[in-house]
């Protein structure tokens, strides 16, 4: 991390002295242009956000749900490129210390040259990096050059993946372990597994870093069930609906919402 930087593990620790799960929004750059982009980056931090995940805007996004593959057309069709995301990650960081994710594809990284990705990723102010097509073990030698920056490399792991692939999964993780609350793409959904908690407790055996849920979670009470199982709550595909309906103001609306609703957790 570059000198003086919070780091979404300085982040996870405060929020647990707290008693309090991480909130995680994600936003994909460019949508529905750079300089509303840059805004909701700015009003989210300041409305509750603990960690932003910026997604890169990919034209094939196989693991994405209709919601967040509308808005990578929408921010591509703009002209959002891989070095105008990281142009607004450094306009951001002229005036927020919140950690970032950068949300990815490998497709997108390696046209960009992956060296100089990583390199101007960490320049940018980027704490964490997640390639969504990159299983642990696919590839050692990009994951040994990954492991050699500052960034976090950020696992992902579903329900379907088997328990005793769990370690192997986590190999070389940082940051956190993102847990995918269900099978299939992204998307807002109205109810959560019942199995969600056993799933985690299981996994906790295999991993020290904090765990954050998501895909699917769109209301406060989701988010409230979360925090009260994992570290982390990642709401993504609701937040975007909401700002192409309702613009800044209502993404920052449902942001907050989410964030009192993840702070009632312990409440009856």
């Amino acid at each position: 991390m570059s000198e003086g930087s919070v780091t979404i593990q300085d982040r996870f620790r405060q929020r647990g002295r707290e008693g309090r799960a991480a909130l995680i929004p994600y936003l994909t750059a460019g949508f529905p242009d750079a300089p509303t982009s840059l805004e909701l980056m700015g009003t989210m931090a300041r409305a509750g956000a603990d960690i932003l995940e910026l997604g890169l805007p990919f034209s094939d996004p196989l693991a994405d749900g209709p919601v967040i593959q509308g808005t990578s057309y929408r921010a591509l069709k703009e002209g959002m490129t891989v070095a105008g995301a990281l142009d607004l990650l450094r306009a951001f960081r002229k005036e927020h210390d919140t950690p970032v994710v950068l949300f990815t594809y490998l497709n997108p990284a390696l046209r960009f040259g992956m060296e100089r990705f990583l390199a101007e990723a960490v320049e940018a102010g980027a704490q964490g990096l997640l390639l969504t097509d990159l299983p642990s073990g696919a590839d050692p030698k990009l994951e040994e050059t990954i492991l050699g920056t500052p960034l976090d490399l950020i696992r992902l792991m579903a329900p379907t993946t088997p328990l005793s692939r769990a370690g192997t999964v986590v190999q070389g993780g940082g940051g956190f372990l993102y847990y995918i609350s269900r099978t299939g793409v992204t998307g807002a959904r109205t109810e959560l597994r019942g199995e969600l908690k056993e799933e985690l407790e299981a996994l906790r055996r295999f991993t020290d870093l904090p765990i954050a849920v998501g895909f699917g979670i769109a209301a406060p009470e989701q988010a409230r069930v979360v925090a009260g199982v994992a570290e982390g709550v990642v709401v993504g595909s609701a937040l975007m609906e909401a700002l192409d309906r309702d613009g800044v103001a209502g993404a920052e609306a449902l942001l907050r919402r989410l964030r009192e609703g993840m702070d009632r957790k312990g409440d009856e």
